[in-house]
């Protein structure tokens, strides 16, 4: 089937703090308008859930006149609309699932509510065409961090490990704060970073303890790490000496990476798995990037890896997680279903 035979899908995303409207015909990418209220957090120092909300709600109709405009394609040519079920905020996530409810009726065109985390793991498809499954996926965002085993993208995720307390992202954000940069941690943690030494401070690697592993084999915790920077950042302080903002910023994103890459690595390698993902918001980051390249390649596992673009919440992912869906003849939700801010990862469709 040509590119041009495949069912156009419009995805919508309003998880949390970016409107996304993406159109996909199976694994082709023809628009990704994204509309970001970060600024609007910044003074909050994180993302309010009021004012994520109310951006969305002005934010989605521009967004999706940008999407056909960008695709050259009018409402009329859409054949499915996929929507972000879940998880994320609830106040969020009911914006995009009554645009799409609005959307599917007024076409009369097939709904399907998907799941969030698993659209940034079919957003790399659109970057190098279908996967070769079953995957390992290294899912790495401000609210998730998990491991999960891939073996159908439309309809099976198998979650293997997970973050016992912060996420990654939620980590780079306190320790920002921790010495003195501004929200949203993790793009100024690695500006930061680049001009300091990641092996002049070494903080904990959690979870990596033999007994650790036996009990949280692919698991994470970085709360400790993130105490073990405050606690450090105290003691300079107290000696009064001036904390070297590039150093700590480097050690820490190098804590983060390593363990990150370290238990997905070993999840491939037990799991006999041969290919893996790295998604989510956090997988922009340059050095996390650059540490999974090096360990894959040295482990012999292919890494796939969407653009930057691809990474941070948008509609593409879910336009394409909603292709995959489609292609696979599964029938549509139900449009009295209702968005769901814990949906299991498990759960790749909503009834």
């Amino acid at each position: 089937m040509s590119v041009s035979d495949q069912p156009l899908i419009l995805g919508i995303e309003t998880s949390c703090d970016e409107t996304g409207v993406g159109l996909v015909r199976g694994t082709t990418l023809l628009a990704n308008a994204v509309a970001s209220s970060v600024d609007e957090h910044v003074r909050f120092g994180g993302v309010v859930p009021e004012v994520a909300s109310r951006a969305h709600l002005e934010a989605i109709v521009p967004t999706l006149r940008r999407a056909l405009d960008e695709a050259g394609v009018g409402l009329a040519d859409v054949d499915a609309v996929a929507v972000t079920a879940g998880p994320g905020l609830a106040g969020a996530l009911m914006v995009g699932v009554s645009a799409g409810k609005a959307l599917a009726v007024a076409l009369d065109k097939p709904l399907y509510g998907v799941n969030h985390l698993v659209g940034h793991v079919a957003a790399e498809q659109l970057e190098n065409g279908p996967l070769t499954e079953p995957v390992v996926a290294l899912l790495v965002s401000g609210g998730h961090t998990e491991i999960l085993l891939v073996e159908d993208i439309a309809t099976s995720a198998t979650l293997l490990g997970q973050t016992l307390d912060d996420a990654a992202g939620e980590a780079f954000d306190k320790v920002a704060r921790l010495i003195g940069l501004k929200y949203p941690g993790g793009p100024n943690i690695q500006r930061a970073a680049a001009d300091g030494d990641p092996a002049a401070i070494r903080f904990p690697r959690g979870l990596t303890s033999q007994r650790d592993l036996e009990r949280h084999r692919y698991d994470f915790s970085f709360s400790g790490l993130k105490t073990a920077v405050a606690r450090w950042v105290e003691t300079a302080e107290r000696a009064g000496e001036a904390v070297p903002v590039a150093d700590v910023a480097a050690g820490f994103q190098e804590a983060v990476a390593d363990v990150l890459t370290r238990k997905a690595v070993l999840a491939c390698q037990e799991r006999g798995v041969s290919t893996m993902v790295l998604a989510g918001g956090v997988a922009a980051n340059a050095r996390l990037r650059d540490l999974t390249r090096e360990r894959c390649a040295a482990a012999g596992i292919e890494l796939r890896q969407p653009r930057f673009s691809l990474c941070t919440d948008n509609g593409a992912m879910i336009a394409a997680l909603g292709a995959a869906v489609v292609e696979r003849g599964l029938p549509p939700s139900s449009l009295d279903f209702a968005s769901d801010s814990s949906l299991p990862v498990t759960q790749v469709l909503v009834g």
